[in-house]
């Protein structure tokens, strides 16, 4: 996939989380988290800047868990001034990992797959269902997170 369609597949993901942080009463924190996940949508694919293989080891679940340890430490000690570096680290944490792993999911779709295991393990993963260049499925799969994310915080805001 491309870049909206890897933002809308985070927005999707994290739906959920910001709608119960929302109805927790505690909706900075609801938008600070979804602010982690668009920016971590696309950084897999920082690869294609570096000499390393596009979906080589920055589209492997290593990846997913490192990133979401460097962010998780990065938001913990920006959030001590405030006092809340557990409840930051936390929800940056969250947000990063649900949108890592749904760029993996997203470039799964395509024909080119992923190595999800990669050192360890050869094994490919392609549902082969669209290119990654289709417009039509990038857009979709925007519109389609955008909107759930926001049907997610209108039920949890109460909004009918």
């Amino acid at each position: 996939m491309y870049r909206w369609g890897h933002v809308g597949a985070a927005l999707f993901v994290y739906g959920p989380v910001g709608a119960a942080l929302s109805r927790g009463a505690d909706p900075w924190l609801a938008a600070f988290g979804a602010a982690v996940a668009v920016a971590c949508s696309t950084a897999p694919d920082a690869d294609e800047l570096l000499p390393i293989d596009h979906r080589g080891p920055t589209h492997t679940i290593w990846f997913v868990l490192g990133g979401t340890a460097v962010v998780a430490s990065i938001a913990g000690v920006a959030g001590a001034p405030i006092g809340r570096q557990v409840t930051v680290a936390a929800t940056a944490g969250t947000a990063a990992a649900l949108s890592l792993g749904s760029h993996l999911l997203a470039d799964s779709i395509t024909p080119m797959g992923i190595r999800p295991l990669y050192p360890l393990s050869a094994w490919h993963h392609s549902f082969d269902i669209t290119p990654a260049a289709n417009p039509r499925a990038n857009t979709s799969m925007l519109g389609v997170g955008l909107s759930f994310a926001l049907l997610c915080q209108a039920i949890a805001l109460g909004i009918p």
